[in-house]
């Protein structure tokens, strides 16, 4: 009898179970179920739905409450003391500090430990839900609990540019998907905050920032995104930032954007891009190629490499835009630079950087071919050329933006004039590479009609490779012509007749003989 009046009834488990629920927070009720649990996920929504709670700001009147948030003052540069203060919202009222009794003090001191433990609990549950905001059900799942309007109240009132970054981190997640991406358009006022975010002086606030714009001029209302940002004050700073960073993860994020405007629709090209090239954007770009050509020349730091590479990636993409083409094109400088960089000896750190330059290359020969004189006589920038080949397996543009640069080169070659010792050099180089010639021409002997149907200008440069055998093999024929005037030991060093023979059998196997040059 005893045991059965231990064991609560059915009843008395309802009655306590009412009586718990009298004192859940009304403050934060409790979304609808039918709004929280239709979502298959491996995380809990309920506790995805407490971390979200846990990042709403702080008001001073309620500063007292140690669930709430403040920034973490150990990753934000601090001028001084009240610094820390100011970025909790609280003012702290200098005319007093100098009257403050023994027990004030006590109390402050309590105050910051409270905020202390409150700042370190923000950051935790920011931190983890930037983590779950990258899977898309999870995502998808934190914007059907407010999430963005969590966020966007932080945005609002935080001084503290930990808690920025990590609002901007967790959009920045939450706009890689498609969903998550519209409500961050349609949260009123939202995207005017994020652009906002570009005026901090804080580097890792600004690659986030950075990030998540690029995000939104990738996605469906990417016209809303751009026309956010298209006023002069804010290009400007985007300018700004880009040039004179000295991070290199921010000169990629910064940049990366400007690879989203080019990448987006037509009409965020017009409304963007316009504009930035008449404040100065080609300008800033060769600074910044300039910068980092010198920093492979001289420091070679692998951190810096993804940058030279959307920086080339983006000089690439604006020179066959008809409103950047010309300044891209006939800047002579951008054009040496890029040369420079074939001929650097260490490709495989720098390959996609060096097949994006030949790409770059012969997209200004096409429309500055006068600009192939400068280079006609440049033994080094030749086998550069050739070196590329390897990098390019999967990439019939490149591999015919390479022969079209070839080809422009060879054209100049006057091997009819040039003396025997400067037709050696050129021959020389060609023998060297005939095995990357080979393996391009048999390799990839059926990538033809990829290459005819993958853009307008492909077929010319198909047309370019077959011109480029048809040089190698004049050349090769007029140093066979001069095997009996040479001296001998000249002829075996650099150039056997079984290996000339070889490369010319290569040429003519491709049907050099019956096109017309």
């Amino acid at each position: 009898m005893a045991a059965s009046e231990s064991t609560p009834t059915r009843e008395e488990e309802e009655g306590e179970q009412l009586e718990e629920d009298r004192f859940v927070s009304s403050h934060h009720p409790s979304a609808p179920p039918d709004e929280l649990f239709d979502i298959s996920t491996t995380v809990d929504p309920s506790y995805v739905i407490s971390l979200i709670r846990k990042l709403l700001p702080v008001e001073p009147k309620n500063v007292d409450n140690t669930e709430i948030r403040g920034s973490n003052c150990n990753n934000e540069v601090v001028n001084s003391s009240n610094d820390s203060c100011k970025s909790m919202g609280i003012v702290d009222d200098p005319t007093k500090s100098h009257f403050r009794g023994e027990g004030d003090e006590d109390s402050h001191k309590e105050e910051n430990a409270r905020l202390s433990a409150g700042e370190e609990v923000w950051e935790e549950c920011g931190c983890v839900l930037w983590d779950l905001a990258a899977n898309q059900t999870h995502a998808e799942l934190m914007v059907q609990n407010f999430v963005l309007e969590v966020l966007l109240a932080n945005l609002m009132v935080t001084q503290s540019v930990r808690v920025t970054e990590i609002c901007l981190g967790i959009m920045g997640n939450l706009a890689c998907h498609e969903v998550p991406l519209k409500h961050i358009v349609s949260s009123n006022g939202l995207i005017a905050v994020i652009v906002d975010q570009l005026f901090l002086d804080d580097t890792q606030c600004l690659c986030e920032a950075f990030r998540l714009l690029s995000s939104g001029l990738q996605g469906g209302e990417c016209i809303k995104w751009a026309e956010a940002l298209q006023f002069e004050h804010i290009l400007n700073r985007m300018l700004w930032v880009m040039e004179n960073t000295l991070n290199p993860q921010l000169i990629e994020k910064s940049v990366g954007l400007l690879l989203s405007m080019i990448e987006s629709q037509k009409e965020v090209e017009h409304i963007l891009l316009s504009p930035l090239m008449k404040l100065g954007l080609a300008s800033v770009l060769v600074n910044l190629l300039t910068f980092e050509m010198s920093k492979l020349t001289n420091d070679r730091i692998p951190e810096r490499y993804p940058v030279l590479d959307v920086i080339l990636r983006a000089l690439e993409a604006l020179c066959v835009i008809d409103v950047c083409s010309q300044e891209i094109c006939s800047n002579k400088e951008i054009f040496q630079l890029v040369c420079d960089l074939i001929k650097f000896p260490d490709k495989v750190e720098v390959s996609t950087s060096c097949v994006t330059a030949g790409l770059l290359i012969a997209n200004i020969l096409s429309d500055v071919p006068a600009l192939a004189s400068s280079i006609s006589q440049d033994l080094p920038f030749l086998q550069g050329l050739f070196d590329i080949f390897p990098f390019t397996s999967d990439d019939s543009e490149a591999r015919c933006a390479l022969w079209n640069v070839i080809a422009r080169f060879l054209v100049r070659v006057r091997e009819d004039e040039m003396s025997a010792s400067n037709l050696r050099q050129y021959v020389f180089i060609l023998l060297s590479k005939s095995d990357v010639i080979e393996d391009d021409l048999f390799d990839h002997q059926f990538d033809e009609k990829k290459e005819n149907e993958s853009l307008a200008t492909s077929g010319r440069k198909s047309d370019a490779r077959i011109l480029a055998l048809r040089r190698i093999t004049s050349i090769l024929n007029k140093w066979n012509a001069l095997k009996d005037f040479c001296e001998k030991d000249m002829m075996e060093d650099y150039a056997t007749n079984e290996k000339i023979g070889r490369l010319l059998d290569i040429c003519h196997g491709h049907n050099i003989s019956g096109t017309s040059e």
